[in-house]
């Protein structure tokens, strides 16, 4: 059953990266098993040259994170249909092993409620991986595979039955907590989530606040994740909470403005469809140890 998978692979590039693109592109041809799909998305720039076979798509506009790679789900098919698994892969990281792809496939294949699995993101040079890329509370031991409640967005693999089920990743969120809203979505509609650490991306060391916008962009759509996805009991008391995360982090006095202009945007803009989950799967994220208030 896994070896009649299709794989696809969906990388979005801002064309600045072209040698670490060539890098990428090269060890997803060098997957184990029948040969990976893959189409790049150039997110308002041109594509840099590539490989033959490779399909581009070329946005006249940068869409955000998110709405780059919609557009390579569709480029697949409605709902990337024309695949069963898709593969979303930073473009300046690295495929370590050649039996990733391979790997998905049985995944899927041996586990009908999988719905999407999450990559270990370790550093090239150290090999460390960084707390941060551990999709869980209890992240010490980046070594140990276990399910989640949610993924990494440019190291995961997604079997695109949950994407013709719940939707694409929310285009409005442009950068920052749209695989969260993704999770939620499909472990409300019954997937589960798994994080393997046998699964590496290469990807260099980087701090997320090196984007100008991180600090609103972080705050606004933590708002709208909570407005779209939570029973209306909870949204106070996940905001609240990482509220007093924020403040107890000591962030520099720009930072924190940036924030609370995030967050205060986050309440007076529209934030899409509100869809609140089921308070069974409050439950299921519960005792998969990360309760949706924090």
């Amino acid at each position: 059953m896994s070896t009649a998978m299709k794989v696809g692979a969906v990388i979005i590039t801002m064309g600045n990266r072209p040698e670490e693109l060539r890098a990428l592109l090269d060890s997803v041809a060098k997957q184990d098993g029948d040969p990976v799909e893959v189409v790049v998305v150039g997110n308002g720039s041109p594509v840099p040259d590539v490989p033959e076979g490779v399909r581009t798509v070329e946005l006249a506009e940068n869409l955000g994170i998110p709405g780059g790679r919609n557009v390579g789900i569709e480029a697949f098919g409605p709902g990337g249909t024309e695949v069963d698994v898709l593969l979303f892969l930073d473009d300046d990281g690295l495929l370590a092993h050649h039996d990733t792809a391979e790997l998905c496939r049985q995944s899927f294949g041996a586990d009908p409620e999988l719905g999407i699995i999450s990559f270990r993101i370790a550093d090239p040079e150290t090999g460390i991986t960084q707390r941060r890329h551990v999709p869980r509370l209890r992240a010490s031991d980046p070594m140990r595979n276990s399910r989640v409640t949610t993924f990494l967005g440019g190291a995961n693999a997604v079997r695109t039955k949950v994407l013709a089920e719940v939707g694409g990743l929310p285009d409005e969120f442009f950068y920052a907590h749209e695989e969260t809203d993704l999770a939620w979505r499909a472990l409300d509609a019954g997937w589960m989530i798994d994080y393997r650490s046998d699964m590496v991306l290469y990807h260099p060391t980087t701090a997320p606040s090196r984007h100008a916008i991180y600090h609103r962009m972080v705050a606004r759509n933590r708002v709208w994740l909570a407005r779209r996805n939570l029973p209306a009991p909870l949204v106070p008391v996940y905001l609240g909470v990482w509220l007093l995360l924020t403040l107890a982090r000591r962030p520099s006095r720009p930072a924190l403005r940036a924030w609370f202009g995030g967050f205060k945007e986050g309440w007076t803009s529209p934030c899409g469809p509100r869809r609140p989950m089921k308070w069974r799967t409050v439950w299921r994220l519960t005792r998969l140890g990360r309760p949706p208030v924090i």
